[in-house]
């Protein structure tokens, strides 16, 4: 038996990765789904980097963790990157799905292409709250372009405004995720395209991770929507001993 924390990526709750982790249960794990900082229902969209790592932290500490499993997805591995300098004794292993992996002062916006930057300048300057959301045909063509149409609307429909003071701030750690000690695993879902395939995910952004293990599985950023059980096996496999 493993327990699992997943934590989410921008834009989405813990809720988004029930259907996964029922499908890690089932096979007799433990799993918990924590909602970062910053996107729970009434939380302040000025969070910063620091708060949405801190409250992961804070979870693993409340719910008396260890040995964990620690995944991130997207915006999730400048998360478990931070948690995982500041408390790697409560951590058997990391995964990356499809995950930034940051360096020591890197923040999210130094590892994403320029016109990405650019429209999410221009999306948080026009909030009220300097949060910004993801328009509607890149997340259907680039983030979700395994699902059809409706699927979709459904899954667009359930993102919550990000905070983007969590893409701007740089990261702080004592260790580049190169020098951590913890085992990791980069799983790959190989269709993709929420970023640019020639500016991608795996090798560009998984070779920072030192020695890992490579999973790779068909699937789009989005798996979690369109396939939770293809996802949940490769969950299985990249955190296995």
């Amino acid at each position: 038996m493993t327990t699992y924390v997943l934590v989410h990526g921008a834009w989405h709750t813990g809720a988004e990765f029930e259907p996964v982790a029922a499908a890690i249960r089932a096979e007799g794990h433990i799993v918990h789904c924590p909602t970062v900082a910053g996107n729970r229902p009434g939380d302040s969209k000025r969070v910063g980097l620091d708060e949405a790592i801190a409250s992961i932290t804070e979870y693993l500490a409340d719910n008396d963790l260890t040995d964990v499993v620690l995944l991130g997805h997207s915006y999730g591995g400048m998360v478990i990157t931070g948690v995982a300098d500041r408390v790697p004794e409560r951590i058997r292993r990391l995964i990356y799905w499809n995950a930034f992996v940051p360096n020591d002062g890197e923040a999210l916006n130094d590892l994403v292409p320029p016109h990405y930057v650019a429209l999410f300048d221009a999306v948080s300057q026009a909030s009220p709250d300097n949060s910004v959301v993801l328009p509607f045909p890149i997340w259907r063509e680039a983030f979700i372009n395994d699902a059809d149409l409706a699927t979709a609307q459904a899954a667009y429909d359930v993102l919550n405004p990000h905070p983007y003071a969590t893409f701007t701030d740089k990261i702080r750690l004592s260790k580049n995720p190169a020098e951590m000690e913890l085992p990791k695993s980069y799983l790959y879902c190989t269709e993709d395209c929420a970023l640019p395939q020639s500016l991608g995910w795996h090798p560009r952004l998984s070779e920072k991770l030192g020695l890992f293990r490579l999973v790779a599985i068909p699937g789009s950023h989005e798996l979690c929507f369109t396939d939770p059980e293809a996802l949940a096996a490769g969950i299985m496999k990249a955190g296995r001993d």
